[in-house]
């Protein structure tokens, strides 16, 4: 059978691509905020453009939050996706003005510091050895379009036990987290619904785990 994925669907603007993208690589894909379709579907895909800000603000609006927490507790897959993934730390700083994101992972998001921003285009990453989502696209391109990142990571294990998340790297103007994989919880800064073949890679991989 084929996975079933709910594409979050909360005003984050033009989402179609995403949903194409994962319907190309072999998921049963509704674009939904109904309660139901979060909870229930295999996977959550969480997309978000433009404002850190704006993305929370309609987040909370929708209701999104609550189960997107309830999805990641219960150990149920969720991919966040450029702004979708800066939402997962704690927090992101915008014109001086700081938002807190759902705090999933440590680290605050802000400007690049890079002489030319936004990041927009290809751009190689740096995946730890033992990834899931980039196996067999360790040495390919993905497509990034932001002007803000999380520059550093500072994850304190106080469980000896406790696997720490897997982050990838990636270069403009300095190192940011490209990707972070933890658990039911991944995210990728660019698109991999922009980035051909390696993109729909990455996404298959994610299916695999679902």
């Amino acid at each position: 059978m084929a996975p079933k994925v709910t594409v979050l669907d909360y005003g984050a603007g033009n989402v179609r691509s995403a949903v194409r993208a994962l319907e190309h690589v072999g998921a049963e894909v509704k674009l939904s905020r109904d309660a139901n379709d979060v909870r229930e579907a295999d996977g959550l895909f969480v997309p978000g453009v433009g404002a850190f800000a704006a993305v929370m603000d309609a987040l909370k609006a929708s209701g999104a939050v609550r189960h997107i927490g309830y999805r990641i507790a219960g150990g149920r897959p969720v991919i966040g996706v450029c702004v979708g993934h800066q939402v997962m730390f704690d927090s992101g700083v915008e014109h001086g003005i700081r938002t807190e994101g759902l705090g999933e992972w440590p680290g605050v998001v802000e400007r690049l510091h890079a002489d030319v921003v936004p990041h927009m285009g290809w751009n190689t990453v740096q995946p730890p050895e033992d990834t899931r989502l980039f196996k067999g696209i360790e040495d390919e391109r993905f497509y990034f379009v932001h002007s803000y990142g999380v520059q550093s990571w500072d994850f304190d294990v106080t469980q000896p036990k406790m696997r720490p998340p897997m982050v990838t790297w990636a270069e403009h103007g300095g190192p940011f987290i490209a990707a972070v994989e933890n658990g039911p919880l991944s995210a990728v800064q660019f698109h991999p619904e922009k980035s051909g073949d390696a993109g729909a890679q990455l996404l298959t991989n994610w299916l695999e785990t679902l």
